[in-house]
């Protein structure tokens, strides 16, 4: 019987994590042991390895995803394992897991099979605690900003303009709409507000998007958790709040270093919500990879319109770095899904028609991919189509799959790390490195100090395929608002289904002729990003019927069973 992840994981041959950070250059007084598996990267490193040899940068995305997932994570882990194999070395940078999704439907964070980061057991659940020190500073700032409102509110904060809310780590629909200050007048002010998951904390991104400590500090204080009568905005800053948010993420602002299965170091550090946030691990944990290997590899979330967008647009604008190539990741199934002939739902087996061989199929599906090369290639960045292959895949419907890269101008490698760990995935490792090779150019996709509607339509018809943006009533003057608090300069952060290219979950392929509604929009001022709202976003995730919480538990040796 085929080893679960968790076994293959388990039978891992680890270096001391002290080696592998030697193999990187960093010396013992930018580290700090957690355990015996995982160590803190000090931000100081930034600093100190910036005359050091730049890598080549590779973010890792991919077309729009089946509601199970292409196998981004598995790609980033096993293209990091497979320059190995080709005399490169690598070091990859992956999202920290929720242990909401962990312990519901998606599950973990890791990669799979031969490709994975390790411990894993220790990478989805808890890892360091950063999570919950994002949670812990969140919730800090509502208990002080219903402190205020309870001792006067000399501020004139508006109830109804309130827009911060609680944060808890785990899957909790009880917990989306709630009223809090419920008892004697003690006990507070009454009023509606609810809960997010942790990994849609504002706190969270501008945590992702950091570049120091210091600079961690200004973006505690300019969250804006609401409006004055006035509408004027209230930043966290006025609520005496940011000081001890960012004491207390003294610690979460470091990266945390561990291995994959094949000894490649993997710098894993914050974990933002897709849908809302950037999706994409830390700046800090990039800017060091690039200074301790030949080629940094990171991951974004979900198709290249949603996480590598926001990487171009938001991660590296941010950065100031530029990539040198971007892996699209493709299934077999996922193309065949974007046909529209099939129906695939997470937690229920694939449909069986699906699993047969038809290349035509794939055909019927190219669109999907053809316009998610061209959304790498928009931003002048050399793309390669990877095929993260399953067991049931047919060669003819690989064959499909190439002359469709090749045709849209990108190289096309088929990988099997899942299955075969770096080995598997050597031919991808070696289409990256003709990649990267080749001259930047790199482009953002609109200036800072362009009108938030002109960025917002940027993306909406140049990246979504949409004919036009249509704003409600509230969203027109929210965007108004902003430019008038001096927001304008921002980037967007487009929250949307990352199941369509629209922002219509049905609709497959890539779609055209459409008008993106953008319904309310708000602003992620500490983050550093405007995020219109297209669509219904939940977030904070329900448990499913059978949730993967239900199946973990402890054998009589007392190992973890049931982990993934």
């Amino acid at each position: 019987m085929a080893l679960g992840n968790l076994e293959i994981a388990r039978d891992a041959a680890l270096k001391p994590i002290e080696d592998i950070a030697n193999e990187m250059g960093l010396g013992s007084h930018l580290l700090e042991p957690y355990g015996r598996d995982v160590m803190k990267v000090s931000p100081a490193a930034v600093d100190e390895l910036a005359d050091r040899p730049r890598a080549k940068y590779v973010v890792v995305t991919a077309i729009t995803p089946t509601p199970l997932g292409e196998g981004k994570t598995t790609t980033t882990v096993g293209l990091g394992q497979g320059m190995r194999q080709i005399g490169k070395n690598a070091v990859i940078t992956i999202r920290q897991a929720s242990m909401g999704p962990a312990l519901g439907i998606k599950g973990g964070a890791a990669g799979g099979g031969y490709s994975q980061v390790v411990p894993m057991e220790k990478l989805n659940l808890h890892l360091t605690g950063d999570m919950h020190a994002v949670t812990a500073a969140n919730n800090l700032l509502s208990a002080m900003l219903d402190d205020h409102l309870y001792r006067g509110n000399a501020l004139g904060i508006d109830p109804n303009s309130i827009t911060w809310r609680r944060v808890l780590d785990v899957n909790d629909r009880a917990l989306r709409n709630i009223v809090t200050g419920l008892g004697g007048r003690a006990d507070g002010v009454p009023r509606e507000t609810g809960f997010d998951i942790t990994a849609a904390s504002e706190v969270m991104a501008a945590l992702a998007l950091t570049t120091s400590l210091r600079d961690l500090r200004g973006r505690m204080g300019r969250i804006v958790v609401g409006y004055t009568s006035e509408g004027e905005p209230v930043p966290a800053e006025q609520l005496k709040a940011a000081g001890a948010m960012t004491v207390i993420l003294r610690e979460a602002v470091k990266p945390n270093l561990l291995q994959t299965i094949e000894n490649t170091p993997a710098l894993v550090h914050c974990g933002p919500f897709g849908n809302i946030a950037t999706g994409n691990s830390s700046v800090i944990a990039d800017l060091i990879a690039l200074r301790t290997g030949d080629y940094a590899i990171t991951e974004a979330g979900f198709g290249a319109d949603m996480g590598a967008e926001r990487f171009f647009n938001i991660k590296c604008r941010t950065s100031g770095e530029a990539p040198d190539a971007a892996v699209v990741v493709a299934t077999v199934r996922a193309l065949k899904a974007h046909s529209g002939k099939y129906r695939i739902v997470a937690g229920r087996p694939l449909p069986e028609e699906l699993l047969a061989e038809n290349p035509d199929d794939v055909h019927a599906g190219a669109a999907n991919l053809e316009k998610q090369i061209a959304n790498v290639r928009l931003h002048g960045v050399s793309p390669v189509v990877a095929v993260n292959t399953f067991p049931d895949d047919h060669d003819s419907e690989h064959a499909a799959i190439r002359e469709i890269a090749e045709q849209a101008g990108a190289r096309f490698a088929v990988s099997s790390h899942f299955s075969d760990g770096g080995r598997g995935a050597a031919e991808l490792a070696e289409a990256v490195a003709e990649a990267a090779d080749e001259p930047s150019e790199f482009r953002l996709l609109y200036p800072d100090d362009a009108p938030l509607r002109d960025k917002i339509e940027a993306i909406a018809t140049q990246v979504y395929g949409a004919r036009d943006v249509e704003y409600s009533p509230a969203a027109a003057k929210q965007i108004d608002r902003y430019e008038s608090a001096g927001f304008g300069r921002l980037p967007i952060c487009m929250a949307k289904t990352h199941l369509s290219l629209s922002s219509n979950p049905t609709l497959k392929g890539a779609p055209t002729g459409w008008t993106l509604p953008v319904r309310e929009v708000r602003a992620s001022v500490g983050a550093g990003f405007i995020y219109p709202i297209c669509g219904d976003m939940r977030t904070m995730p329900g448990l499913g019927s059978d949730p993967a919480a239900a199946h973990v538990d402890l054998d009589d040796a007392e190992d973890t069973v049931g982990l993934f």
